[in-house]
């Protein structure tokens, strides 16, 4: 009891828990990093020396099965699942005072980190569970009236395409989708599908950063200026690329963006963010209640009741986790392992790559199938045979199995899904 109170009197102190001298990430990762650091040059995505000590700090990496699926739910490294178990064994022994008058004061720090990491203001990040909570309170709370355009793609992630169509159905919205054949080598093609789209009564377009399904990396950027020169919003979902891609919310130039920090930030599972361009707070009702919903503030977005302030406080372990690394070069790490392996499947009869391998257009998500062989046959067998989890996907136009390599995923382990692969191909 006595160690526990010192700790959260040692971590209210200094900052709270994660953004002191005494965070976990400085306890289990700091050292080995700093020596891992002298291993670095200026090309070092194959650098296998440095990076099996990230690899290390991550108890996945040791799995009996080979996790390739980390664009669904990432695993958290050591630090991170230290962190919540310790903030999680400390308010079970008092919720109601643990939670509520000790964890809960982490929140204004983290959001600052957040903020920092994300390359904005405080006052703009809202902290809450996933990108599914984070865009569906934008989406629900823009004020949009009937017969107000929004335009979308089929490609977009299933709940905010049913979050739009919900709107529509409540409010007389017309939601118009886009179909794109990926992946596709040329931004100018995309941002004219869509302003060939755009009428006066266009309102709000939607765009995915990352398309989850077989990770096309879409041109936002060019994509809001259109937008903005014909005075529409728009709306980012960047489940994706938030902790994987190197950049700043506000160099997106958008003007609503959500994500899930469960996903490459490896933060705790029921992790999320959003992003609201400051001056547009004020218009955006809040999903849940909240006593002065039309206020400026970005706190109105959080009262959400009772949840876990224990996940919650131990993202601040993955953003130490995450500068550790360093975002450039994580990107290219992670692009560097998903390039590896496709381009060796790319070499086996049968074998088609449903993803562009250029780093503009694709970063940790590929799309694998082979021919004669349903998405799910391949992923089930890839599983069962092999002990390779991936998944498969039949959405739209688009049927392969994803994969989805993580910095603590290891080279042999894509050697065993390429070798996987080609042998499956051969019977197939």
């Amino acid at each position: 009891m006595n160690n526990r109170r010192s700790f959260f009197r040692k971590s209210a102190a200094i900052g709270f828990g994660a953004f002191g001298l005494n965070s976990l990430y400085n306890e289990l990762h700091a050292e080995g990093f700093s020596e891992a650091e002298k291993l670095w040059n200026d090309n070092s995505a194959d650098n296998e020396d440095y990076w099996s000590v990230i690899q290390d700090a991550y108890t996945a990496s040791k799995s009996d099965i080979i996790i390739l699926n980390n664009g669904g739910v990432s695993p958290s490294p050591i630090a991170v699942q230290e962190a919540l178990e310790k903030y999680n064994k400390a308010a079970a022994q008092g919720p109601s005072y643990y939670m509520w008058r000790i964890i809960d004061k982490g929140r204004e720090p983290l959001r600052q980190r957040l903020a920092k990491l994300a390359g904005c203001d405080a006052e703009e990040i809202a902290i809450n569970r996933n990108a599914t909570e984070a865009l569906n309170t934008i989406i629900f709370g823009l004020p949009l009236e009937k017969g107000d355009e929004i335009i979308g793609t089929i490609q977009d992630y299933p709940n905010m395409i049913q979050a739009w169509k919900q709107r529509e159905m409540r409010d007389g919205l017309v939601y118009k989708q886009l179909s794109f054949d990926f992946p596709i080598e040329n931004d100018d093609q995309i941002v004219k599908a869509f302003a060939d789209a755009v009428t006066p009564k266009t309102k709000i377009i939607h765009v995915t950063h990352i398309i989850n399904w077989v990770g096309q990396i879409m041109p936002v950027k060019k994509i809001c200026d259109m937008a903005h020169s014909k005075g529409i919003e728009v709306v980012v979902d960047g489940a994706h690329t938030f902790g994987l891609l190197d950049y700043k919310i506000p160099d997106l130039d958008c003007d609503y963006f959500g994500t899930s920090l469960h996903k490459f930030l490896s933060a705790p599972v029921g992790s999320g963010m959003m992003w609201i361009k400051k001056e547009k707070i004020e218009k955006i009702w809040p999903l849940l209640c909240n006593s002065q919903p039309k206020s400026k503030d970005i706190r109105k977005f959080e009262t959400l009741g009772t949840r876990s302030f224990c996940i919650e406080q131990a993202i601040g372990e993955a953003i130490n986790f995450q500068e550790g690394i360093g975002s450039k070069r994580k990107q290219e790490r992670v692009h560097y392992l998903k390039k590896y392996w496709a381009e060796k499947a790319l070499q086996i009869p049968g074998v088609k790559i449903h993803t562009s391998l250029k780093p503009e257009y694709s970063c940790a998500i590929a799309g694998v199938s082979i021919d004669g062989m349903k998405p799910e046959e391949l992923d089930s067998k890839l599983m069962k045979d092999y002990q390779i989890h991936t998944v498969g996907i039949n959405w739209g136009n688009i049927h392969c199995v994803r994969v989805t390599p993580h910095v603590f995923t290891k080279i042999s382990d894509l050697d065993k899904l390429v070798g996987a692969l080609e042998k499956i191909a051969k019977k197939a």
